[in-house]
């Protein structure tokens, strides 16, 4: 994220946008492919899932391309369409939401990193022992510093591990493809097992959380979009770095098909990318994997912490969270967001090490809190569409075509919802919840209404929520 250098603004063109949706969404995802699929689906279920939710997210890559251009005016991207949408509570419920999928993707990316080195270091098993909490703990705080030093260290070091990171994906697609065993892929088009009766649509539902984090990034140049030097170019950007890592990781998980069985898939450790290459090559594939994970674990946390710090203090120089949030350093750092982001992260870390698999249940966490901003936004294209904002001089039948995508994306963004299940969504009302009270307090400080109607009654749903989530984990009934 190099849109800032010394307190100066500066204009990114198409290929450094695309470079930055790229960049956010090739993370950690894709390295844990192999096994979190293998975990629940087989080869058909892979590809219908990839099907599915590439088509669903690239319907959402368009949502984002028609607002870019529908609203030239809107920055911060979910935060900023849900708000204009929806009114300024539903907006701020949105900028929470999507900060906090980043700091619990963060989360993933730390345990993640333990889990990787655990396989040299026993005692930080896979991410999930004491040792690996206090390592983690030391890393999140040990970023903060180096934030605080200034954007521009911190977007360097990005760089490095955007193009650093891609050398050992590239390594891993070359050499499945010359071990690719078509006996091996046909043994494992099935996801059931003998004696279950799975059927392939609980297979697609285990899956699609999974794909939510993978893709998480897309809306990466929106939320930017004021440093392009073309507004246009923010849409094409999202779409042509969709699709590209669209094709890696459906690339990534049919190889993996293909080299091993898919029990042996399923009780890989993580990350399970390491494991099949080091199948084919030796020790060495895992080596590279691993450097290579790291590489590109550190450059993704520090992308989405600053990311997350940018939706906070937006939403606060709009008037959405108390002033204090935005204040900013003499290095140009919006301190009180960074700090507050850490403390999140700090919060799920402690979460997870009570968790029964620490890293899938920061994975889904992550995916389930960035669904509702996804929707609100899909929502809000729907809106203007109907209503005709925006489309002055716009023919109708491309107004009828952007309609249907956007109609599309909503009705993925909500099957989404549905697929990440109760648990996830009142453990998101236990976090929304409570953060309302800084809503409240940046409505005294501009001295206006506290809520409207409609506002009160989501309020009503997301604290009911929040008690039936307190209710849940004291009784067992929600297990983490």
């Amino acid at each position: 994220m190099d849109s800032k250098r010394d307190g100066r603004t500066e204009k990114l063109g198409f290929t450094a946008l695309t470079a930055m949706v790229v960049g956010s969404m090739v993370g950690a995802g894709i390295f844990m492919l192999p096994r979190r699929f293998a975990e629940t689906t087989g080869v058909y279920g892979a590809v219908l899932t990839w099907v599915i939710a590439g088509a669903g997210m690239l319907m959402l890559a368009f949502v984002f391309q028609t607002l870019a251009v529908r609203k030239p005016t809107l920055d911060a991207g979910v935060f900023a369409y849900a708000k204009a949408g929806f009114g300024d509570y539903i907006g701020f419920i949105a900028a929470i939401g999507f900060w906090a999928s980043a700091c619990a993707g963060n989360v993933t990316y730390l345990v993640l990193i333990k889990s990787t080195l655990g396989s040299v270091i026993p005692a930080l098993g896979e991410g999930d022992t004491l040792i690996a909490l206090i390592a983690s703990s030391v890393v999140i705080w040990a970023f903060v510093g180096l934030i605080l030093r200034g954007v521009k260290q911190a977007a360097t070091i990005n760089t490095i591990a955007t193009v650093a990171k891609l050398i050992p994906i590239v390594v891993f697609v070359l050499v499945a493809i010359f071990a690719f065993n078509p006996d091996v892929l046909i043994n494992n088009l099935m996801g059931t097992t003998t004696g279950t009766s799975e059927t392939l649509f609980s297979q697609l539902r285990a899956t699609m959380l999974i794909t939510v984090f993978v893709f998480l990034g897309i809306e990466g140049a929106s939320i930017y979009s004021r440093y392009a030097k073309s507004r246009r170019d923010v849409g094409r950007a999202t779409v042509l770095g969709f699709l590209s890592v669209l094709s890696l990781f459906a690339l990534v998980t049919l190889l993996g098909y293909g080299i091993l069985p898919r029990a042996e898939l399923a009780n890989l450790r993580q990350p399970s990318l390491a494991g099949v290459l080091e199948h084919v090559v030796g020790s060495w594939g895992s080596l590279l994997i691993s450097v290579g994970l790291i590489i590109s674990v550190l450059g993704a946390y520090l992308a989405w912490t600053l990311m997350a710090a940018e939706v906070l203090s937006t939403a606060a120089k709009k008037g959405d969270m108390p002033k204090f949030i935005n204040q900013v350093s003499n290095k140009g750092v919006p301190k009180n967001a960074l700090l507050m982001s850490a403390m999140l992260t700090q919060i799920i870390l402690l979460a997870t090490y009570a968790a029964d698999g620490a890293l899938d249940f920061a994975l889904d966490l992550t995916g389930a809190l960035a669904l509702l901003p996804f929707f609100l936004t899909a929502l809000y294209a729907v809106k203007i569409a109907i209503t005709r904002d925006g489309y002055l001089q716009v023919p109708v039948k491309k107004r009828r075509h952007e309609l249907v995508i956007a109609s599309v994306a909503l009705i993925y963004t909500a099957f989404l919802i549905y697929a990440a299940g109760l648990e996830f969504l009142l453990l998101s009302c236990l976090l929304l919840a409570p953060a309302t009270l800084f809503f409240m307090h940046a409505r005294r400080e501009r001295h206006v209404k506290m809520f409207k109607t409609y506002e009160k009654v989501i309020l009503i749903v997301l604290v009911s929520g929040a008690l039936l989530a307190i209710v849940g984990l004291a009784t067992g009934r929600i297990t983490i």
